[in-house]
Parts: C-alpha cells; sequence; structure tokens
C-alpha cells in the first residue's frame, strides 16, 4: 500500500514557507503523496437571508492546480492527488490541459482525483449546471481522456464539441490517472468504467466497506477490465491518537485490498476526527506518529 498524508492549508497557512518545509518533511520521511481538497468559493460565514450556510470562507483553500505546481517546484518525487478536485465546476478541456502540464512540469507525479461537489452556492458563482453535474461529470472524463490519449480529437457529445483539436503538451505515457470520489452506485459505475481508482470517505473498517468494494469488483469485471488496474484509497483520521486502533485499521484495509491509505488529520465526519492542534509541528507530528505505528505493515 501507498502512504499519503493529508496537507492542513486550512490550519497550518497559506503561505509559501510554511507549505514548503511541510511537504519537504513528508517527502523526507518518504511519504508517497500529498492530497489537498478544493473549493473555489465559500459562502459568508455570518449566513445569508437567514439562512445557515455551511462551506464558508472561514477555511482557506488553495486552487490544487496552483498548489501542486509550487510542491511540484520544492520536492523531488512525492506525487500529489486533489481530494477531489471538484471537476463539474470546470471546463473539461481546461482541466484536461492543467493536468497535462502539471504531469509534464513534475514527471508524472498527478493523481487527480475528482467528485462532483455538494454546495450548489459555487455552481452559481462560476455559472455552471448544479442540477446535471453528475452526467456532465461522466463525458467529462471522457472528453480529458480522448485529450490526453490523441494529438487531435474529433468530440460530439451531450455537453461538449471538439473539433479536429488537440492540446500540447499531452502526458508522456497517454494519460492522468483519474480517481473518483463519492459513495452513490452511479459513482461506482463510473469508476468501473473510466477510472483508475475510488476514494471512498464514508466507510468504517467493517463489513459495510467490504460490501462496498465487492460491489465495485463486480463491476470493474463486469465492463471488462482487472481490479489490477483500479486502487482503492480510504482515510484513516488521527485524532483518536489511538496507534494500536490505526494498526488494527491499516491491517484490514491491506486484507481488503485497499492500495492507498491517507494520514488524515482535519475531517471529521461520522467516524472521522481531527486532530486536536492546529500548527504545523502538531500535524506533522501526528502523522509522524501515525508512521510510525504502520510503516510495517504497508
Amino acid at each position: 500500500m501507498q502512504l499519503g498524508a493529508s496537507l492542513p492549508v486550512g490550519d497550518i497557512g497559506t503561505g509559501p514557507a510554511v507549505i514548503r518545509d511541510y511537504v519537504q518533511t513528508l517527502e523526507g520521511q518518504g511519504f508517497h503523496y500529498i492530497q489537498a481538497p478544493d473549493h473555489v468559493l465559500g459562502g459568508n460565514p455570518a449566513g445569508h437571508k437567514d439562512k445557515a450556510r455551511v462551506g464558508t470562507t472561514v477555511t482557506a483553500y488553495h486552487d490544487p492546480f496552483v498548489l501542486f505546481s509550487f510542491i511540484a517546484g520544492c520536492t523531488n518525487t512525492i506525487g500529489f492527488a486533489p481530494g477531489v478536485l471538484i471537476l463539474a465546476q470546470r471546463q473539461a478541456v481546461l482541466v484536461a490541459k492543467q493536468a497535462a502540464s502539471l504531469d509534464e512540469l513534475s514527471n508524472g507525479r498527478l493523481r487527480l482525483g475528482i467528485g462532483v461537489g455538494w454546495n450548489e452556492l459555487e455552481f452559481t458563482g462560476l455559472n455552471e449546471n448544479f442540477k446535471n453535474r453528475g452526467k456532465r461529470s461522466e463525458e467529462q472524463v471522457q472528453v480529458m481522456q480522448a485529450l490526453w490519449a490523441n494529438d487531435h480529437v474529433d468530440f460530439k457529445g451531450k455537453y461538449h464539441t471538439i473539433d479536429d483539436s488537440g492540446i500540447n503538451p499531452r502526458p508522456k505515457s497517454g494519460r492522468v490517472p483519474v480517481w473518483f470520489g463519492g459513495h452513490v452506485d452511479a459513482t461506482l459505475e463510473r469508476t468501473a468504467k473510466w477510472g483508475d481508482g475510488w476514494m471512498p470517505l464514508a466507510y468504517p473498517a467493517d463489513d459495510s466497506a467490504l460490501a462496498a468494494f465487492d460491489k465495485l469488483r463486480g463491476l470493474v469485471a463486469a465492463a471488462g477490465r482487472s481490479m489490477d488496474d483500479v486502487g482503492i484509497e480510504v482515510w484513516v483520521s488521527l485524532g483518536n491518537d489511538d496507534p494500536d486502533q490505526w494498526r488494527k485499521d491499516v491491517l484490514f484495509w491491506k486484507k481488503a485490498g485497499v492500495t492507498h491509505v491517507t494520514a488524515h488529520t482535519t475531517y471529521a465526519s461520522g467516524h472521522h476526527k481531527r486532530i486536536a492542534g492546529k500548527s504545523a509541528a502538531e500535524h506533522l507530528a501526528a502523522i509522524s506518529k501515525f508512521q510510525k505505528a504502520v510503516g510495517d505493515l504497508l
């Protein structure tokens, strides 16, 4: 299994020095990848028209392509993945271009995690349709994969038209790995048809996760593909500060066929709990403790 860690920009700060030092420390410790979230807009935390707002400007988010380009310039080997890029808020051809450029400049270190998003105010501000975001994202992935694989593309879909055009540079491998985030059946179906991996968050280390993984395996087989070509990533939240439980969880995930484990320090929902501290030193200490506890199991 590959071991990754979250980059808690909302806690440690957004400046270049703290991010450089943070990611260089993780690279020096042998982490395989860094993961960071994506939000373009946040609502006013004071609320709007007597309605409470979630997804506000209280938390800072760097644009993933800008962030990872910076990280690529101050590291050598560590990979990076948005967890996840809200694809349907963006133009597919532009994302294909951005991803191909970053792939070239980082020597192939980008893994493109994508999702459909949940905060309608972002779609409104970006002049994109919130209601059809799932169906559009399906076509977006096909557009991007065609542009990465071919010098020139003719494409006529419901949402996209490309007239004998292409991007340059293209990824040397002819593709950028696309990993889907989400939990509905449609996400699993998209992963099985077009994905290089799945990034679920909803499942703890129990039978509910095994059932979801079995469903994915069945869909992958039905699509004529092999799970050798489809990875699974899970997040282990470090807020419980329990190395024995971390080891049990990682052993469970390894047996279940998980390929990527992300040590996450901020996400809090359901079984996920954030760490108490907010400084870079406190986040790195928690991540280092996790690595020491589970490193021999990977």
